[in-house]
């Protein structure tokens, strides 16, 4: 365990967003008014969706002068309170974060990929809703590899997400990127082609 682990545990002291940037690669958490938070431990379905919807999220904005980074990204989302999304785009025009330090401007989007777990789904679909709503990122979506489904929220005029897109199937065109189609029933066979080998192999 780190020192900075011992210090949030033992004596309860608290993490600065710059304290929390510093911390080591291996010591992965989220930043929770100044302490430290354990995250869900992705498993391989996750880490699939993570870079099959990377790459397609990259094939289309990054030839219009997006950027597409990946889960190290730490997004200062309040004073004390820091969020690792899975996914997050930058459209043109944008302006892009700092190349050092916590993230200050918010991405257009922000992608979480839920984990099984009931106290990870609140997190994702219930604690972020609100956080990212305030930080400012335009879209919020939520990738549930369990029920196969895909949510969109997007920040309206008084600043709270409303609820724009959601479905679990078919070719569909994704609010706001200006034209890209995302091929739900292609996402979902990748992941049951796993779980087809994982049997497999039982």
């Amino acid at each position: 365990m780190s020192r900075h682990s011992l210090l949030d545990e033992e004596t309860h002291g608290e993490l600065s967003l710059a304290e929390w940037f510093a911390l080591p690669e291996d010591e992965r958490g989220e930043l929770m008014d100044g302490r430290l938070v354990e995250e869900e431990a992705p498993n391989y379905v996750h880490e699939i969706l993570v870079i099959l919807l990377g790459s397609l999220l990259r094939g289309w904005f990054v030839p219009r002068g997006g950027f597409v980074g990946g889960s190290n990204t730490k997004l200062a989302v309040g004073p004390k309170r820091g969020r690792r999304p899975d996914l997050t785009v930058y459209f043109a025009g944008t302006p892009v974060p700092s190349s050092s330090g916590v993230v200050k401007h918010p991405p257009d989007i922000a992608v979480e990929i839920v984990s099984p777990t009931p106290r990870d789904g609140r997190r994702d679909r219930v604690a972020k809703v609100a956080e990212y709503a305030a930080f400012g990122v335009r879209y919020y979506w939520i990738v549930d590899p369990q029920l196969r489904s895909l949510e969109i929220l997007g920040r309206g005029p008084q600043g709270r997400y409303e609820h724009l897109f959601g479905a679990t199937e078919g070719k569909v065109e994704i609010p706001g990127s200006d034209g890209f189609v995302l091929d739900l029933d292609a996402v979902w066979g990748e992941i049951e082609r796993f779980e087809e080998r994982e049997a497999e192999g039982e």
